[in-house]
């Protein structure tokens, strides 16, 4: 159960933040003021803290410094008044995740502290990567010491301590986010600001102003002015993932940025100038929708100045039984579960399956067997993976009614999705309103089912 720390000065605050919080899962301790904050984190170990940026007897940004110096690798989220978002922002080039402003959506506040713990797990594997690039022997264990990945490794510390753009591409679960932050950390940008957008998961009337920013007034809701991603990541690294999903218009002013380092914010006529590299991860064919008109060939050479391509899974089995012995590892630490192995028979399966999901699915995978697992030994009954024979794929041997029946709903949900996006024309937006879910659910899915939208 993650642990949180809040620090605010009113008591209504405290205790609703404390009930929001603990009811999401969380445990909580909530403080009134900077030096009991600073004095509780001295003596506990919290995942994250959450603090306001006005309080009388020591501000937000004290408070950021001292918790850092205590806890480097604790996530810090700022809460703050309309009047005090530069300030906020100052905050997280010094170190915050991200800030809040008040008055805020209680579902808002739990899905930024639910990014910041996932930014946290993945900083914290991402500096194990660091140390074994720093070192140039290739990839840890995480990743995998096959020839492909050893020459992945070499290309991102030839590529890392300069400013190219760099465009990543593999499908979906092989990490390339972890391999984004890699580049960053290996660069003199290294302690500037890291900032990374899903461009798939954020509704193209949102994007622009995500991207850029807009000034007062720019629409309805706009009553202060919004610094977007690039303007944060000033002097570091802007990440762009699925950066083929980029509307077309928003490519053109993309490339703009590129090319002259500046923009305009939304609603505003003031150029913004920026020095930020830019690094961009799609797992589409671009080349092919260059073709279709759907994607900028000036754009794509703008980014793919030096593209690297991660291979699935499936063309590495070499990996796949270090990487479940890591994963072992880290969740038998995790959930406090005596120690594990693979049988032969689970390694066999294991290296047959041809994960559809690449290393996100295989991690998936070995956390549900630490948990199914009773014994000292994880049997193929724990790994509940399907393997594909030449005409289907099938439910491995001995699944109960309750696995068939997950399989089966499964499978008519990934028809039922592509089903609605054909007759959209591969609209998200609309394909979610009519199966009335929302637009991030619908995303997801289109991930755990791998669906290539582009074919569609």
């Amino acid at each position: 159960m993650p642990s949180i720390l809040v620090i605010d000065d009113k008591d209504s605050m405290r205790t609703m933040l404390s009930q929001t919080l603990q009811e999401e899962g969380f445990q909580v301790d909530a403080v009134e003021g900077g030096q009991k904050g600073l004095e509780l984190a001295r003596l506990k170990s919290y995942d994250l803290a959450l603090t306001d940026l006005k309080m009388p007897e020591m501000n937000g940004l004290q408070v950021l410094s001292t918790l850092k110096e205590i806890d480097n690798d604790m996530a810090v989220v700022i809460m703050t008044a309309y009047g005090t978002v530069e300030t906020a922002v100052e905050a997280m080039r010094n170190g915050a995740y991200d800030f809040i402003t008040k008055p805020f959506d209680p579902d808002h506040l739990t899905v930024v502290i639910q990014r910041a713990l996932e930014n946290r797990r993945l900083l914290a594997e991402n500096s194990l990567l660091r140390e074994e690039l720093a070192q140039n022997l290739g990839f840890s264990e995480i990743i995998g010491q096959n020839e492909k990945m050893i020459e992945v490794s070499k290309l991102i510390q030839k590529v890392a301590g300069s400013d190219t753009s760099v465009l990543l591409q593999g499908e979906s679960g092989t990490g390339k986010e972890l391999f984004a932050r890699a580049i960053h950390n290996l660069s003199p940008r290294r302690d500037k600001p890291y900032v990374a957008l899903n461009c798939a998961a954020i509704p193209s009337e949102l994007l622009e102003n995500e991207l850029f920013g807009s000034e007062k007034g720019a629409y309805t809701s706009s009553v202060s002015r919004k610094m977007g991603k690039f303007e944060i990541a000033d002097s570091g690294t802007i990440f762009l993932d699925e950066i083929g999903d980029l509307e077309v218009s928003l490519q053109a002013k993309l490339l703009r940025v590129l090319q002259q380092k500046n923009f305009e914010r939304l609603g505003g006529t003031k150029t913004v100038a920026v020095n930020v590299r830019v690094i961009a991860a799609t797992n589409m064919d671009l080349n092919e929708m260059i073709k279709k008109k759907l994607f900028r060939e000036d754009l794509y050479y703008r980014l793919s100045v030096f593209p690297i391509t991660i291979p699935p899974l499936r063309d590495r089995p070499d990996d796949i039984k270090p990487l479940s012995e890591y994963f072992i590892d880290k969740y038998i630490k995790d959930m406090k579960k005596p120690m594990k192995t693979l049988s032969r028979e689970a390694t066999n399966l294991l290296e047959k399956y041809h994960w559809p999901g690449n290393v996100r699915e295989l991690e998936n995978t070995i956390e549900r067997s630490i948990i199914l697992a009773e014994g000292k030994k994880i049997t193929p009954d724990h790994l509940a993976i399907r393997i594909r024979s030449t005409n289907e794929i099938r439910l491995r041997e001995g699944a109960g009614l309750k696995e068939i029946g997950g399989h089966a709903q499964r499978q008519a949900e990934r028809a039922a999705i592509i089903r609605i996006l054909k007759q959209v024309r591969g609209n998200k937006r609309k394909c979610s309103e009519v199966l009335k879910i929302d637009y991030t659910t619908l995303f997801d899915k289109i991930k755990k089912y791998d669906i290539d939208t582009a074919q569609i």
